[in-house]
């Protein structure tokens, strides 16, 4: 098995590595079969010297490699015919802005494995970045708060060398009353409430939540039940919901007109139901002054309608201006601040690595020798032989 781990072409340079220089060589040694080499990056979070240092070979040419990994999307120019990559692709939601990508993936005769679609036989996820993602969109919406407010300052997650930095930060900060909704059933969700857990901040209950004040900060976890309702029996079904999205609505006006910061982790369906429209931003009980939309779908597909685009690191927020329904610059007195970073967990790169490294080397690797098909693989096949795989059929007038 000849593998290689690619550098990271998409502009601005992504830090996140698929294995890090110690698993590389515990890879090896655990599988003596692979031939594994890695091209030479100068943007990675480990540098070339790192890998060397372990005695794995770093290259330029990786034209030789069956198997080619990286995080995130390949620029077309730097895609290689018939070869099989794993990396995320962003196009499963048919996103307008990597159709031409997927039609590269097909033209060049590309095996396509996307990690967001690697999946156990009960359709849960086997990896991915979530966790960390939750962490910093957590930390990013807070410390925006704090400096919209004027009332504590944190600092950027990527000037922090891992996230043990950042609880030592937080144990030092004395944070100002304020209420938070997290919302989400996975990764993300949970991954924000590591964050807010690390500052101090208490947890309520929804109900709590809505109808009472609190002299210290507090937050409230909303899952899927807790807040869609059918249209018609206003009650929640989720093996329906998962196949209707659009027959549901989200309950969500308690929240947006108690909560101070909204942190969005749930994966949404381009039919699904949205938290609140832009009339309702306008309306003097809308409460929320800050938006970590971590999911960052950008609207008009998304459940935020004001995630305009994607910010970037360090330069993470914008403001939003609710009349004109436009991006104005951040922090003005009636702006709502929106962080919208699609790449978070390359603020706490080496910890994200770390985690999904060990994944691919428990999980996944092991899928990936299998002598016989693996099923685990083939369900993330977005594409092989130069067509679509038959569970992404449906992208076929996407990429016509």
């Amino acid at each position: 098995m000849k593998l290689g781990l690619i550098r990271e072409g998409k502009n601005p340079p992504d830090k996140r590595v698929v294995f890090t220089p110690i698993q590389c060589k515990e890879l090896l040694e655990q599988y003596p079969e692979i031939d594994l080499v890695v091209q030479s990056s100068p943007n990675r979070c480990f540098p070339d010297a790192d890998y060397k240092e372990q005695g794995i070979k770093v290259v330029e040419d990786v034209s030789d490699r069956a198997v080619l990994m990286g995080v995130k999307e390949v620029p077309i120019e730097q895609l290689i015919p018939n070869k099989t990559y794993f990396f995320f692709s962003h196009t499963i939601k048919k996103q307008p802005y990597n159709r031409d990508l997927l039609r590269a993936v097909l033209d060049k005769n590309i095996r396509l494995i996307d990690y967001e679609r690697l999946t156990n036989d009960d359709n849960e996820r086997l990896i991915g970045f979530g966790r960390h993602a939750g962490i910093v969109g957590a930390h990013n919406g807070v410390k925006i708060y704090g400096k919209k407010t004027g009332a504590f300052s944190l600092p950027d997650a990527h000037s922090s060398t891992d996230f043990n930095e950042l609880k030592e930060v937080y144990k030092k900060t004395k944070f100002s009353n304020f209420k938070v909704v997290n919302t989400g059933n996975g990764k993300v969700a949970y991954g924000a409430i590591e964050t807010l857990k690390a500052m101090g901040i208490k947890e309520v209950n929804k109900e709590d939540f809505s109808l009472n004040s609190f002299d210290y900060p507090v937050y409230t976890h909303l899952k899927y039940a807790d807040m869609y309702r059918h249209f018609q029996h206003h009650e929640f079904d989720k093996d329906d919901f998962y196949r209707n999205p659009s027959h549901y609505y989200a309950d969500f006006k308690p929240f947006y007109q108690n909560a101070d910061i909204f942190i969005n982790g749930i994966f949404w369906a381009n039919d699904g139901p949205v938290y609140f429209t832009n009339e309702d931003m306008r309306q003097e009980d809308f409460n929320i002054k800050v938006i970590a939309d971590v999911t960052c779908d950008i609207a008009p597909l998304s459940s935020v309608p004001c995630t305009l685009r994607a910010t970037v690191i360090g330069d993470d927020v914008m403001g939003y201006d609710p009349i004109t329904e436009k991006e104005v610059p951040p922090y003005g007195e009636n702006t709502i601040e929106v962080m919208s970073v699609d790449n978070l967990p390359n603020e706490l790169p080496r910890d994200a690595a770390t985690e999904f490294g060990k994944v691919m080397t428990s999980v996944i690797i092991p899928e990936l020798l299998k002598v016989t098909e693996s099923m685990v693989l083939k369900r993330a096949s977005i594409a092989q032989n130069g067509q679509l795989t038959e569970p992404y059929f449906y992208l076929s007038d996407y990429v016509s």
